[in-house]
């Protein structure tokens, strides 16, 4: 049953109004000076919601809020100002005792004492809502008035009070370096000649102007007046950057004053907001103002009550309540919502001194907004409802092609801005980060091509597919490559052909052109649609083969260089054997691959001749290089004379390659230089680190293994073509056998690109141009049939590249709050990255000169590097480590609240074991069925419903699509009944809390007065 609220107060300020919906009603009535409300939401957190679902016009439109705090101390007539002492855009800063620097930004911490005083200041003071005012003198008065009219100010102390409210305020930002002037217009002609004490200050007259505030910091207002003067204003331009475009400002004034007898409180909201010059710290319109000034001796009770009114505006809820309130018992409502809201640390096991660091993320606040339902049952349905993580782009249309033309019609729209959207400088150092990445798996993968085949496939196919790609694609986002299962395949095929006497690009032509033709029959038929059954749980194992590939890859190519470059235990030439002299050479023969030759005089080899003492089998590398010979063979470098520290060097290379890389990309959240700095370096990190790496290596001139580039534009081989013979010496009967092998390379291809396609499309990256399964599939395929017309290697979505190329795009708010971590607003959707990476690759051709002091070890850092940080946000892995954790030190991960810790070892163990199976089957003669391998990896998914319910499977994974809709329908029903459902709420325990409290205490005499009728 509804209960009626026992508070009586006035209504100072207050708008009498009668609100009526089906949910229920408010009506506010006075009777004899006081205000009685009787209302059917009889829970804050209703209430609150109700003024939330009421309509908003214009001028109550919620802003982001600056809330700063001045305090002022008037004692024995001496002169004083208001002095800045903290200040909230979203964490609290305070002025430090020595009131020379801000301190860091913690969360603030408040007694509930001082949250009730607030309360009752709001209760018993002046609220004064929709105020017009043009300055803060017009301000002064109307509340000055307001309290003369409910006899709550005498008229002897209103010109000292209205004195104190218009003294000047000193920001702490005026002593800082970082200052830039902005001029401002006031007007001369309202200044009263009868306010002498006025002449100095900040408020020398009204500024009645009304402005918009752009980056730019240039301000439009509309000023009256017929007289205009020019004032200065110092801004600090750092702190001004993190202040949201379209803030507004909310002043919070406390102090005490000799010479009253009790406290003076008002709350004001203006409309529309004003910029009143030099009250704020920052130019932005103030729209909020809260004032209490008392009798002195309680000034730190007073700065507690302001902390508290300046947390309170910066809560989420109570920050909109402010905005649409209207009336003091909406105010009330906010604040008793905040109240139900709070948590209350024990005094005994909690040190108030301590500021708490500001949290990394913090939860939203819209379920405060939104009904309650008995036991969330509402909530859990609904979550259940929308974990699927499949989107209307992967509908069964039930038409040839549907799928097709509607991906086209959803893109076509943001094609011109896929390319305005790519001038930015983030985009610049993606495509040079990305053009060295894609350079090191085309050379490592392009040799391993080149040794698998002989020399029978050319690298120009990386080009040509990734600009074709780039332009048509439904994801441009993704980067093409040879990945490493297609390597497999070529390698099998390969084999296959050299054993039984077959052209092997003629059959690899006929193969290439069957899967080309399958996955048209796959786009044509909306297969793509499938892909709704590939879950987290595949994506992994999937993703996390493709990183361990990378960096088995990057390891491999180093130690291969320890086999071009063999280290040398001791400086020694091995054992050597006399020759014999000749006239003018002597030769030593040295160990296995090592030929000494040495090259003396006449004269010399007459004295060697002699000298029968010489131990030519102890002679060590300087001796020998001082006799004037040198070391020629396989061990013995390829640039000149033997050099025994180019493996050292290469190793160097290789791992300070991936450490600095991974260092300058952490190098944004790092405490050095100013934050335009660190994100730049921070954008830059991979390609800073190869310029550092090349000089470097360039100054030190160890001759390492360097990057070769082909000088000319031409076929691999002299005893090939352009184009390639499907048929060429091969029996007629291959044309139709090869379509056996295509099925499973068209496996392959189908899992590999839409795989990538789903980890690149997941709702985490918060894409806003949509996705096109069914197009990229196309382009893949058909520039699939193109390269092996032309016997270039083919090409399918490279996880790892495309995984790093999305993280170099990823965009952050720029007017993050002192203390907040920056929001992450989502992916830099566009074209040109892809199309200029791989132009430059068609040019590296012509680039040969620069390119040639790219020393391979780099690049293989570069690829390491890659790997690990794909790894980085696999749930896998981190499930992976709490094998290895005792409980207690376990991560705050969601799904172990409410997944039991076996159900989780059970699900990591299943991802292992066919991450495992993967491995062994792409390293075994078996490795034909790989592309089988990774399809079964969906159907051992779909195995796991079995032995895990619902719920816990959409905390570990993504929900695979029903085959019969009943789940979905019964849920719907479910939360039909639970809205028809009648539920009287129980009153918290905070609400219980307040009401003895203020029944036993009613308004503290100290600080609000009460009046009298």
């Amino acid at each position: 049953m509804p209960r009626q609220s026992h508070r009586h107060h006035k209504a100072h300020g207050s708008r009498h109004r009668k609100r009526d919906r089906k949910s229920g009603s408010i009506s506010i009535q006075q009777s004899e000076g006081s205000e009685t409300t009787t209302s059917t939401h009889d829970t804050p957190s209703q209430r609150v919601q109700f003024i939330l679902g009421t309509e908003e016009d214009a001028e109550h439109v919620a802003h982001e809020l600056f809330t700063e705090l001045d305090e002022i101390c008037v004692k024995d007539g001496k002169d004083a100002e208001w002095k800045e002492t903290a200040r909230w855009l979203k964490f609290e800063e305070d002025v430090e005792d020595g009131g020379e620097r801000w301190s860091k930004p913690y969360v603030a911490t408040l007694s509930l004492h001082s949250l009730f005083e607030l309360r009752s200041c709001i209760i018993n003071g002046s609220v004064l809502l929709d105020m017009h005012a043009d300055c803060i003198e017009e301000i002064a008065d109307m509340v000055l008035d307001h309290q003369e009219a409910s006899h709550e100010l005498d008229d002897s102390v209103r010109v000292k009070v209205r004195e104190a409210l218009l003294k000047r305020h000193h920001h702490q930002n005026e002593k800082k370096k970082n200052l830039i002037p902005i001029v401002r217009s006031i007007t001369e002609g309202t200044r009263k000649q009868s306010e002498p004490h006025l002449t100095g200050g900040f408020h020398t007259a009204c500024t009645a102007c009304k402005y918009t505030l752009h980056k730019s910091f240039s301000l439009c207002r509309k000023c009256t007046g017929s007289k205009q003067l020019l004032h200065i204003v110092l801004v600090d331009l750092h702190f001004m950057k993190k202040i949201p475009e379209g803030a507004e400002a909310s002043n919070v004034l406390v102090g005490e004053l000799d010479f009253l007898e009790r406290p003076i409180v008002a709350f004001v909201r203006l409309s529309p907001a004003v910029l009143l010059t030099g009250l704020t710290e920052v130019p932005i319109p103030t729209r909020f103002l809260f004032i209490l000034l008392g009798p002195d001796g309680k000034a730190q009770q007073y700065h507690e009550i302001g902390r508290s009114m300046a947390t309170i505006m910066t809560d989420e809820i109570f920050h909109d309540v402010a905005y649409k309130a209207k009336d003091r018992s909406d105010l009330l409502a906010g604040i008793d919502e905040f109240l139900d809201q709070v948590t209350v640390l024990p005094p005994g096991e909690w040190d108030p001194s301590i500021r708490i660091e500001p949290p990394k993320s913090v939860p939203s606040q819209e379920k405060r907004k939104q009904p309650g339902v008995p036991n969330g049952t509402a909530c859990q349905v609904e979550e259940e409802l929308h974990a699927e993580h499949h989107g209307p782009e992967l509908q069964r249309t039930g038409r040839l092609f549907g799928g097709l033309i509607l991906d086209i019609k959803r893109k076509a729209p943001f094609y011109l801005s896929d390319f305005k959207d790519g001038l930015s400088l983030q985009c610049v150092a993606s495509f040079l980060f990305l053009y060295c990445a894609c350079m090191s798996p085309v050379i490592t993968f392009g040799g391993l091509l080149g040794e698998a085949t002989e020399g029978r496939i050319s690298l120009f196919g990386a080009s040509m597919t990734g600009v074709a790609y780039s332009l048509f694609a439904g994801q441009p986002l993704t980067i093409l490559g040879s990945t490493g299962p297609v390597l497999v395949f070529e390698k099998i095929l390969f084999k296959f052909c050299k054993d039984y006497d077959l052209s092997y690009l003629s059959l690899r032509t006929c193969i290439g052109l069957w899967t080309a033709l399958l996955c048209l029959v796959l786009v044509a038929t909306d297969a793509s649609s499938l892909v709704c059954y590939i879950t987290r749980f595949t994506e992994e194992a999937f993703a996390a083969l493709i990183c361990l590939i990378f960096i088995y890859e990057a390891l491999e190519k180093l130690f291969h260089l320890g086999e071009i470059y063999p280290f040398q235990h001791t400086q020694r030439s091995g054992q050597t054997h006399t020759g014999i002299v000749s006239n003018t050479i002597f030769t030593v023969l040295a160990s296995s691959c090592l030929h000494l030759y040495v090259h003396c005089s006449l004269f010399y080899c007459f004295f060697l001749s002699l000298s029968s003492a010489v131990s030519w089998a102890n002679l060590s590398v300087k001796e020998c290089i001082s006799l004037q010979g040198h070391f020629v063979g396989t061990a013995c470098g390829h640039h000149g004379p033997y050099t025994p520290d180019v493996l050292f060097w290469s190793t160097i290379l290789f791992f300070s390659t991936f450490f600095m890389s991974a260092f300058l990309k952490q190098f944004k959240t790092s405490r050095y230089f100013p934050t335009k700095v660190r994100s730049m370096i921070s954008d830059f990190a991979v390609f800073l680190t190869i310029v550092i790496m090349v000089l470097l290596d360039y100054a030190i001139g160890v001759p390492s293994q360097k990057l070769k580039v082909p000088s000319k534009f031409q076929p691999t081989r002299d005893d090939r073509g352009w184009l390639i013979n499907p048929i060429g010496r091969n029996p007629w009967w291959t044309v139709l056998a090869a379509s056996i092998p295509a099925l499973l390379c068209t496996i392959l291809i189908f899992m590999d690109q839409q795989i990538t396609a789903v980890i690149i499309n997941r709702k985490e990256h918060k894409l806003l141009k949509g996705c096109g399964y069914h197009l990229d599939l196309l382009m893949v395929a058909v520039m699939l049939a193109v390269c092996s017309i032309m016997g270039l290697p083919w090409f399918v979505a490279a996880t790892v590249l495309s995984i790093s190329h999305v993280n170099s795009l990823k965009l952050e708010s720029e007017s993050s709050a002192p203390g907040e971590q920056p929001r992450f607003l989502g992916i830099r959707e566009q074209r040109l990255t892809g199309l200029v990476i791989f132009l430059l690759m068609g040019c590296s051709v012509f680039m040969t000169g620069a390119l040639q002091f790219i020393p391979m070890p780099v690049l293989y850092g570069v690829f390491l590097y890659m790997g690990v940080s794909s790894l980085k946000g696999i749930q896998f892995f981190d499930r992976l480590k709490l094998f290895g954790m005792p409980a207690k030190h376990q991560p705050d991960f969601i799904y172990l609240r409410h997944v039991p810790l076996r159900k989780v070892h059970l699900f990591t163990l299943t991802q292992l074991t066919c991450l495992v199976l993967l491995w062994i089957i792409k390293t075994s003669p078996a490795a034909i069925i790989f592309p089988m391998m990774v399809l079964a990896l969906v159907f051992i998914r779909k195995l796991l419903d079995l032995c895990f319910s619902k719920r816990e499977l959409s905390y570990l994974d993504d929900l695979m699509p029903e085959w019969k809709k009943k789940n979905l329908d019964d849920a719907s029903k479910k939360i039909e009944e639970v809205d028809a459902a009648i539920w009287l709420p129980q009153p918290s325990a905070t609400s219980v809390l307040r009401e003895v409290l203020m029944i036993s205490t009613s308004c503290p005499q100290h600080i609000v007065h009460k009046h009298s009728d």
